[in-house]
Formats: structure tokens, sequence, C-alpha cells
């Protein structure tokens, strides 16, 4: 379960964050529904008795929902390569036919900015980004990374060469200099945003750490590129359909336009089995929590879990190549416990973050179908009113969550040794944040968990001691033996 790692990091780190996919979890700055989007989806509401503002969109999601597959008795469903609904799948469409036939243009091409690389990434690491190599250098870079790869990996393209048998000893050893500050800007950015995970990478071997800084700047652009403040969606949309476009190039071709698209290109050709499928589904993840466009609410749990997938769990399946499995386990056997994990992380922030997500975003990822059973109302989330059903509600989904920890932690010793002690101390860093609520009485309404840098550090020795194989039949007090399937 390679990916893990990534995941717990990735997501244990967002929590001290304040925007965008380093905020609680996915939910970008409010958009205001613009006149394109509503052509494209009338939003039609529904006023219940229990007093929740639904959106009738339940033959979208439901075929969504329909082409999940079952993993493990159905406790987690895996939604890899699902379709998003119509409505977004026409929107990102339309934006890119539109780009295919000069209408429109993306950001970058007009302002002459990296896209996804705004004023905000700059400021929060510090210092210009990507102010280095010329275009003609980061392509012939690009040519000479993918000279690199076997050959099914790329597609041939006119215009996108593979062969660097022209370039001199020194021009390679600038290209590797150009991929070197690549790698360090993506680095930089990784620690801006996301600390613990970047401390976290640390502790991996070099190759794998490079790796995974380059999907986290990939993840962190495309969460950019929806988050930023913008005039309108529909120039968001372009530019997220540009982007779109930019990634299927890159899988196909090994095609690039800047220095941070090296860092995944030569990661890329280092990990060839590593899919496109995840990057995509992150992007339709994106959509999600844009209005009209997305899911506004939930009603069920399986449509949460879908949410779950495509902003948590694709962040596991984008890694799990990178790290590796420990010997005698595949990538297929360690799918339940990543997904698991992504479920467990997305739930966790969900279940910190209600009263603010309410009250500021407008905003509740709580299933209806939860909601009405303990007697909770929209109305009473919205007016922060912590009552006897509403700890009891939280208590349920403490629980909930808990089980996919449980299934999760199964997967600690499917991963590579090396692998094991930043996944463990992510996991139990972040469990720690389902205390802290129980701590405040169950009031994610007005009090925010929290788990601080010194108490996540604290617990780095007994996570260390639970990453041994003694630990699974000698487990500290208080733990549970791990069991888990045989190789």
């Amino acid at each position: 379960m390679a990916f893990t790692s990534l995941v717990a990091l990735l997501l244990a780190s967002l929590s001290t964050q304040s925007v965008a996919w380093t905020s609680s979890h996915r939910i970008p700055r409010r958009f205001a529904t613009s006149t394109y989007l509503a052509s494209l989806a009338p939003a039609e509401r529904d006023n219940n008795k229990t007093g929740f503002s639904v959106s009738t969109k339940e033959s979208n999601i439901n075929d969504e929902l329909e082409s999940g597959r079952l993993l493990e008795g159905g406790k987690v469903i895996d939604f890899s390569s699902v379709k998003a609904s119509s409505r977004a799948e026409e929107a990102l469409a339309d934006a890119r036919q539109r780009i295919l036939n000069g209408v429109v243009v993306p950001t970058s091409v007009s302002n002459g900015q990296i896209l996804g690389i705004n004023d905000d990434v700059i400021r929060e690491v510090g210092h210009p980004l990507g102010m280095f190599g010329t275009p003609e250098d980061t392509q012939n870079c690009a040519a000479w990374i993918r000279s690199n790869a076997p050959s099914s990996v790329f597609e041939t393209k006119d215009g996108v060469s593979s062969d660097a048998s022209a370039f001199s000893r020194e021009q390679k050893q600038s290209f590797r200099s150009l991929l070197s500050k690549s790698y360090e800007e993506s680095g930089e950015v990784t620690g801006a945003y996301a600390k613990t995970f970047y401390i976290g990478t640390m502790l991996m071997g070099e190759e794998a750490r490079k790796a995974i800084w380059g999907i986290y700047v990939w993840c962190r652009r495309t969460d950019e590129i929806v988050d930023a403040p913008r005039d309108s969606d529909d120039e968001m949309l372009v530019d997220l359909s540009s982007w779109e476009m930019r990634l299927e190039n890159l899988w196909k071709y090994g095609q690039v336009e800047d220095v941070y698209d090296l860092v995944l290109l030569d990661t890329r050709v280092k990990y060839p089995n590593l899919e496109i499928t995840p990057f995509m589904d992150m992007i339709r993840g994106m959509l999600m929590d844009v209005p009209v466009l997305g899911q506004e609410r939930y009603d069920s749990f399986d449509e949460l879990h879908l949410y779950c997938y495509r902003v948590a769990g694709t962040v596991g399946l984008m890694s799990l190549p990178v790290f590796g499995c420990a010997p005698g386990y595949t990538d297929e056997v360690a799918r339940e416990p990543a997904l698991s994990l992504g479920v467990a992380f997305q739930l966790t922030n969900i279940l910190r973050d209600v009263g603010e997500d309410a009250v500021q975003r407008g905003r509740v990822y709580l299933p209806h179908d939860d909601l009405r059973r303990f007697g909770v109302t929209e109305k009473q989330i919205l007016e922060q009113r912590v009552d006897e059903n509403y700890i009891a509600l939280m208590k349920f989904q403490i629980e909930r969550a808990r089980m996919y920890y449980a299934r999760a932690k199964r997967g600690v010793f499917m991963l590579a040794p090396d692998a094991r002690l930043p996944v463990q101390s992510s996991l139990d860093a972040y469990g720690r944040i389902l205390e802290k609520i129980e701590e405040n009485g169950y009031d994610t309404l007005t009090t925010r968990a929290y788990v601080d840098k010194w108490e996540k550090l604290s617990i780095i020795p007994s996570s260390w001691y639970r990453t041994l194989d003694i630990s699974r039949t000698l487990p500290l007090p208080g733990d549970k033996a791990v069991a888990i399937e045989k190789p």
C-alpha cells in the first residue's frame, strides 16, 4: 500500500493551512454562479421537511455511483475512472472545443504566468518561481528526459522529439541542472504548503522523494487553477480544460509546456506504470465543489464516498508506483487499504470543519440520510447549535471514520519498509484529530479540533514501533493487533 504515506502525510499537512487544497479539504473559494454555468445546468431546488436545500441531481450522481466497484463487502468503493456528471463533462468539453477553435486562450497564454503558479503561491513560498530556463531549454530538457524512457511509454508526435543524440555532454549536464532546479522549487512549494508532509518526504529515498514533490506540485497547481480569484467562472473552466489537455499530452507524448511539467515528465519516465486515471479523476473531484456543476449536497454516504475518492483516494493511487510494496504484495492487494485511508482522512477533515464549512462556505458535507437519522437539520448546523442529537451524530461519524482507519492500518505492513514510518506517524497524528473532537465535547460547529506540531512530533516514537513486525504480536498498550492477509 505504498500510496499511503503520501495521502496520510499530505492530508495531515492540509489541516494546518488556510487555502485551497491545504484547507480542511477540497473546498474552493466560492464562485459567483455565472450565466454561462447556469445555462449548462439550471439549479432546481426542493425544500424538504427537514430544512435541507437539495439540488435535484439524483440521476447524475446515481449514474456515477452505479459505476463504482465494490471492494471487500462494500465497505470501500473503487470509483476509479468513473465519469463525472454530464454537467461537468459538458462544461469541460465545451471549454476544450473553444480552446481548439481559437475562441479562447488559457490565462497562462494571455498573461504569461505559469498556469497554477499564481501570486498566492509565490507569496507563500516567499520568492519568484520558475524564473529559470528559457522555453528552448525546457523543450530540449524534455527531449533528453524522453530519450531515457522505454520505447513503449510515449507515442510519437510531430515536433516532440525523443532524440538526444545531438546534445553534447555539456548540454546534458545543463539539462540535469535545469531538472534539479525544477525539483528544488517543487520541494519548496511542497514545504511551504504542506510542512508535515514535506518533513515526511525526507524519510524517503531521493528518487521517490523528488517524484512525490512532482506529484504534489501537480495537485497544488490543479487546486490553484480552480481556487484562484477570478472575474468569471468561465475563465476557470478554460484553464482547467487546458490543464486536462496538457496532462493528456504529457502522458501520451511526453509533451511539456513549462519547467514544472519537467518533474512530472521525469516521474512518468522513471515510473512507467504510473497511470493517468487518478490525475484525471482528481480534476473531476475539483469540479464537485463548484456550484451548479458540482454536488452541492450529499444525500447518502455513497455520494460522499465518491467525493472522498476523487479528492483524497486519487492522491494515494498516484503514488502507489512510487513507493512500491513489500515483497509478496501488489498494488491490487494494496488498493483497498489505500482507498480506505482516503475515506478516513477525508471524513476526518469533514467532521473537523462542519461549522466552518457551513457558515463560511455554505456547504454541508454530512450525508442527509445521517442527518435525518439523528434528527439534525441544516438550520441547526448553520445556527451552530450543539445538542444531544448533534453529539450522537458526531459519535456515529467518528466511529465510521475509525472503521476506515482500522482497514487502512493493515496496509502499513504492505509497504516497502522505508515507507512505513511516514505512513504510520501521519496516520497516528491525523487520527488524533478525532480524539480532539471528543475532548471538545463533539462541538465541531464552534470549535476546531487541532493537533499542534509538537504533539505530532511526540507521536513519532510510538509510530516507529508500530511499523515493526513485532508490534503485530506485541502491540503497544491500548493498541489492537493488526491482522493482514498473507502475501
